[in-house]
């Protein structure tokens, strides 16, 4: 018959057994990076044949951010945000010069913005093995393993 040390040990190690595979499964489940408080990126989207060049510069402390547009074989065009929700888009073609102001209320993405995203798992992406997660169930974010960069978005607009 066990003594009732080894029962408090046999029991103390189940418990210390449950912790550690309950901390490991949570611990496995990564968190998206914030993003940077500046940077400069280029994007290359296609919307089903509608290729564009976007050079995007965020700049969170500033509160704004900026997007040359180049459509192809299209007018290059300027769409600069402030954290305040006003957009300006225009264009500066010699015989064509355009703005449109717009007002969003979310103003321009926090560094923050995917807390709470919901994570899908792994997937390999242009040869970059990411972690993938979704927000608001319409933008997928797929994030480098290895340097937690940003890979790829999608946004999808209906």
């Amino acid at each position: 018959m066990a003594s009732a040390t080894e029962a408090i040990n046999a029991l103390f190690l189940i418990l210390f057994l449950q912790h550690l595979l309950f901390t490991t499964a949570n611990d496995s489940i990564p968190v998206p990076a914030d993003w940077p408080q500046q940077f400069h990126s280029v994007l290359f989207i296609n919307r089903s044949g509608n290729l564009r060049k976007t050079d995007l510069w965020y700049d969170w402390p500033n509160g704004r951010n900026f997007n040359i547009v180049q459509n192809q074989l299209g007018v290059l065009t300027y769409d600069l945000e402030w954290d305040n929700g006003t957009s300006f888009y225009y264009t500066l073609q010699p015989f064509d010069k355009t703005c449109k102001i717009m007002h969003f209320d979310v103003g321009i993405l926090r560094p923050s913005w995917l807390d709470g995203a919901n994570y899908l798992g792994q997937e390999s992406v242009d040869n970059f093995l990411c972690n993938v997660w979704e927000k608001v169930d319409f933008i997928t974010y797929y994030e480098d393993v290895l340097t937690r960069r940003p890979v790829k978005w999608i946004f999808f607009d209906g």
